[in-house]
């Protein structure tokens, strides 16, 4: 089984075992050697109780201790199977001892380690028995003093040193009992070997014996016992453990320190410490009952299985959702996660091992198919911390499409049915065991204002299972732990609808055939018990026309918080509606800016008070009917706890008084611990509740008189007949007044009388009290004066479980009409009779008295002037302090100042320098521009002559050309026309060869024609030519203009681009040169 689920409180510490609010111990694996912090040295959650932080779970803890008693030395030391075997049956084990203790007189630290040998040091207490009785018989006749027996069922543990005690101030802190135990144990020069018994119930009484006699050293008993400790594995401690105990009524602690011999043995001293915070006789009882023989019926065992659904509140935790009480359905809200909760509890028959969850699931409707069964996701199983039930969570997303049906609006006297299984693996068992549970539901929507229930209601349902011992054959395996087939699995409602179908007009009768729910409070028997504190059922339920009105109201209210609307006091005469009570109870009290009450309570938890025993003797017993307080070491009885420890120490007058538990109980059920608390502070200081409790209850008996002279003129009849039987006020009424009628009326009278109070203030008790006298008159006055005070007792508080009851005693104590003029009044009278009363005292007496008054406040003061010297000494030490740091700080400051001017006056200099420099620059950059204007102008001259003379040499080279064509086409034509020229050249204009059939006789002029035509053509190609190399200088011309444009362009653009960095570095250089200059 998984161990997380039965973990508790987890814890990182080393291994320890400290008192809590619980019958039984956690278990928690170490995570590692860290010294637990400052803040958790035993002042939070210190409470009664086991808890033991380091071994793993309790099986892990008996097989390492399995392992070490299979040593093979144990079988030389005669250790039969039988002891052997009987470790896991019972509490009492077996561990290694030490034959060779360390001689006296020796330090055990430096001697060599002994020869060890196991022998059987630890016993039974009838084992011890038995060895005692053979040494009396050996030395009676030496006549040898013989001490007690120790108790029954202890576990005696021999071999063992102590090493001596000392005080301490933080009895569960570890931190502290570990230094103590490195110190006993490094000093300790003559330790003391002895033997030690634990008991192994809660009754009984740790002894230490002497090992040589066997006579009674020391006894402690197990309620005083506060912590216990073992030392760090891998430290010189690691072989020694302490406890720590309450010496002279709790005001002094001492711690015991101790060292095994054998290492092993302090987990198992440790194990029989929280067997003996874990079980106490009357569950010792039980048990040895019901190991009797088993009834014919012993192959039927009894199972409760019940489901409790939790919703997600919006403030990151889930909340028990409500159940209709008259339609025994749970009320939920549609789009919210919720968390599955089954707690699982066998009532009858030999117990059986739950080994884990198979699975959780869930599906709408009844009477489903498996297949239609749908898996949720388990979050933690595992025992609860009493041991008593086995619990399941899982988580259920109701958004899902399967779980559509439980997850949409149902009309509103309508309700769908759901069902819920659970499959367990039982270790005895050879198949899972299934729990089918059918509940009613009603979704509502998610914007409905549904609050925290004060009674956490679930669904019980009762579960027979039959099984059968299979034989070892028909086991799988003959060495399992499977025991039993599943023979049938029948519900409490089945049974109930097979036998009124069988047989309509049998009812069922006989034993088991109801199931053990918890008893309703409205069903309880009219016996001679009291009715228990936190008993009743307080709806949430209101008219919606009563909620509007008070809704206007709080939003007027909201408006101007200093002052109460008028129709409050109206409003609050008929109840404040349950949904509201937390908001209007703190806006009554003044408690709307309390933020500095919340910070100090959160201060005030951390510290130690001195009346810790007290508050936490009273914590179990307050509200013991109540769900959220029942739980010993639950989150009601923490929060319970840590509200009176910081009263305690809050008001150090007072301190912690028995009833304020009640009262912030009451405030816990409606608002957060921080705002319980500053209401608390609120009705004790400004209410006058802390009067009654001062100067020895005066004030309370001045409150007795009142009521009695009330009762004079009211009641008169009942007033002399109290008389008669000599019953007082004090004697019925001081539970009233102390604890404002919340110890024992049911919480719907209860926190009706806190609406009032909080609203009319404190008188309203006499309200109250007139109309309870005044209701139950009739049945006191036929009562002496034993039937009266039982009849406050058990049937006064029993009769108002009635809401309509309940409605009509409030009534008629809102009618009564008590006016504080009355009330002086009679103050006044009181005071009158007192001093006639001192008068009229022997002087002695009177002045004996007035000593003891006096030395009692002489005292008060003088703790009052130590206090306030010492936190004044405090104060002087802490502002020395904080002076000294301050001009520390203030002569660093100066240092800081004067080198900030200096560097000020610097970056001043700096700054003239810098700006002269600019003004410079500046300067030298308008002329740099101009410079460069003039230039580009300059530039922009020449480019457009250079491109005029290109514009006109380009035209004149093409008139040229123009003109040299037209030449030399006239030329062609020329050519062509002649007959002798055509033939000389061709259509390219090119000399054709020379014809040698031309006639001779025309030979010379041909020639001279020729040579005139070759002349001319020689000048036209030398003009050609000339005109062809004017057109290329052209070209060049252009080309080199066109360079030096492009040339002339890039030398604008970088003197535009660079002017600011030749600036700079320019800059740089006069800087450079100056500071060389200056050093």
């Amino acid at each position: 089984m998984d161990d997380k689920g039965s973990v508790g409180k987890i814890s990182v510490s080393s291994d320890s075992v400290s008192t809590l609010n619980s019958e039984d111990f956690v278990l928690v694996s170490r995570l590692g050697d860290e010294t637990p912090s400052s803040t958790n040295n035993g002042s939070d959650d210190e409470k009664t109780g086991l808890k033991i932080v380091g071994n793993g779970s309790e099986q892990q803890l008996q097989r390492e201790l399995e392992d070490v008693l299979m040593d093979p030395s144990v079988a030389d030391a005669g250790l039969g199977s039988e002891a052997m075997s009987s470790l896991g049956a019972s509490d009492h084990g077996v561990l290694p001892n030490m034959t060779s203790p360390v001689p006296a007189g020796t330090d055990p630290l430096s001697s060599p380690p002994p020869k060890l040998e196991m022998v059987l040091p630890v016993q039974t207490a009838q084992e011890s028995e038995l060895n005692e009785r053979s040494y009396r018989d050996e030395s009676s006749s030496e006549g040898s003093p013989c001490s007690p027996i120790p108790d029954e069922d202890s576990v005696v543990f021999s071999q063992l040193t102590y090493l001596g005690c000392a005080s301490v101030n933080a009895p569960r802190s570890e931190v502290e009992a570990l230094r103590m135990m490195s110190i006993l144990r490094g000093q300790c020069q003559l330790p003391l070997d002895v033997t030690l018994s634990v008991p192994g119930v809660s009754e009984g009484t740790v002894r230490l014996l002497d090992p040589h006699n066997n006579t009674e050293i020391a006894n402690y008993p197990i309620y005083k016992i506060l912590f216990c400790v073992r030392g760090h594995d891998g430290t010189p401690e690691s072989d020694c453990f302490a406890f720590t105990e309450s010496h002279h009524n709790a005001e002094i602690f001492r711690i015991h320190v101790f060292r095994c011999q054998i290492r092993e043995a302090v987990s198992r001293i440790l194990y029989s410490f929280a067997t003996a915070f874990r079980r106490s006789a009357k569950k010792a009882l039980l048990s040895s009952q019901q190991n009797a023989p088993l009834t014919p019926d012993s192959d039927l065992f009894t199972f409760t299985v019940s489901l409790e659904i939790r919703e997600d509140d919006g403030k990151g935790t889930f909340s028990a959702v409500a159940k209709d009480k008259d339609k025994q359905s749970f009320k939920l809200r549609a789009g919210l996660d919720k968390k599955i909760v089954i707690y699982v509890q066998q009532t009858s028959n030999k117990e059986l091992a739950i080994e884990r969850c198979f699975g959780l699931l869930l599906s709408p409707g009844r009477n489903v198919k498996n297949s239609d069964m749908h898996l949720l996701d388990l979050e933690s199983m595992g025992k609860s911390s009493d041991g008593k039930s086995y619990i399941i969570t899982g988580s259920w997303n109701p958004n899902t499409p399967q779980f559509q049906a439980v997850n949409e609006e149902t009309p509103k006297d309508k309700f769908m049915y759901m069902t819920t299984a659970v499959d367990l693996v039982i270790t005895e068992v050879e198949e899972p065991v299934r729990f089918l549970l059918e509940t009613r539901v009603r979704v509502c929507s998610p914007n409905d204002r549904l609050f925290w229930p004060f009674s956490k209601r679930s669904y019980t349902e009762t579960f027979y299972l039959k099984l059968r011992q299979m034989e070892r054959k028909e086991r799988k395996s003959p060495s399992s732990d499977t025991l039993y087939e599943v023979v049938s699995l029948e519900s409490e409602t089945e049974r109930e609808k097979r036998k009124t179908t069988a047989s309509p007009s049998i009812l069922p009768s006989g034993p088991g055939t109801m199931a053990p729910s918890p008893p309703e409070d409205d069903e309880e028997e009219d016996n001679d018990e009291p009715l228990l504190s936190g008993s009743g059922d307080v709806s949430k339920e209101c008219a919606e026309k009563i909620l509007e009105t008070w809704g206007d109201l709080l939003s007027k209210w909201h408006m101007n918080l200093s002052v109460r609307p008028k129709q409050l006091p109206a409003l609050v005469r008929s109840g404040i509606p349950e949904a509201l009570r937390g908001e209007v109870w703190q806006l009554l009290a003044g408690c709307h800016n309390n933020d500095h009450l919340v910070e100090e309570y959160r201060t005030l938890i951390t510290k130690e008070s001195p009346q810790d025993s007290a508050i936490t003797r009273d914590i179990n017993r307050t509200f013991p009917a109540h769900d959220y307080f029942k739980d010993t070491g639950g989150d009601g009885q923490d929060s319970l706890y840590k509200i009176c420890k910081a009263y305690s120490v809050y008001d150090q007058e007072i301190g912690y008084c028995q009833g304020q538990s009640f009262l912030a109980a009451v405030l816990l059920l409606h608002m957060p611990e921080e705002q319980a608390f500053s209401v608390l502070v609120k009705i004790m200081f400004d209410y006058g509740l802390r009067d009654l409790f001062k100067q020895n209850f005066e004030d309370l008996h001045c409150k007795f008189f009142q009521l009695e002279r009330l009762m004079q003129e009211y009641i008169p009849d009942l007033y002399n007949h109290f008389l008669n039987v000599g019953l007082e006020a004090h004697m019925y009424a001081s539970q009233w007044f102390l604890t404002l009628f919340t110890a024992k009326f049911p919480l719907y009278m209860v926190f009706h009388i806190i609406d009032l109070l909080l609203c009319e203030g404190i008188s309203v008790i006499f309200n109250v009290a007139l109309a309870l006298l005044k209701t139950s008159k009739d049945d006191l006055l036929q009562t002496d004066f034993e039937g009266a005070l039982k009849f406050f007792r058990v049937p006064v508080p029993k009769r108002y479980r009635s809401e309509e009851n309940a409605k009509k005693l409030m009534e008629l104590a809102c009618s009564m009409k008590i006016s504080q003029k009355k009330l002086k009044k009679f103050e006044k009278e009181y005071h009158t009779i007192r001093e006639q009363q001192e008068q009229q005292e022997a002087p002695i007496e009177r002045y004996e008295r007035e000593n003891r008054r006096l030395q009692e406040a002489n005292m008060r003061l003088e703790q009052e002037n130590d206090d306030l010297a010492h936190e004044l000494v405090s104060s002087k030490i802490a502002l020395r302090k904080d002076l000294d740091n301050a001009e520390e700080k203030a002569d660093a400051l100066n240092k800081e100042l004067l080198l900030t001017k200096q560097k000020l006056i610097e970056s001043e200099d700096e700054k003239r320098r810098l700006e002269e420099e600019s003004a410079q620059l500046k300067e030298m950059c308008r002329r740099e521009l101009d410079k460069s204007e003039s230039e580009i102008k300059k530039n922009g001259s020449i480019i457009g002559e250079y491109k005029q003379i290109c514009s006109q040499l380009s035209e004149r080279l093409e008139k040229q050309q123009t003109a040299t064509r037209g030449e030399l086409e006239k030329i062609r034509f020329k050519v062509e026309g002649c007959e002798k020229c055509s033939s000389l050249f061709n259509k390219e204009g090119r000399v054709r060869a020379a014809v040698t059939t031309a006639p001779a006789d025309g030979t010379e002029e041909t020639d001279e024609e020729k040579e005139g035509l070759k002349n001319q053509l020689r000048e036209m190609e030398l003009e050609l030519a000339q005109t062809k190399l004017q057109l290329v200088e052209a070209e060049c011309k252009i080309q080199d203009l066109e360079h030096h444009l492009g040339l002339a362009l890039n030398e604008v653009q970088a003197a535009k681009k660079t002017w600011f960095n030749r600036t700079l570095s320019s800059i740089k250089t006069v800087t450079g040169t100056q500071g060389k200059e200056t050093t």
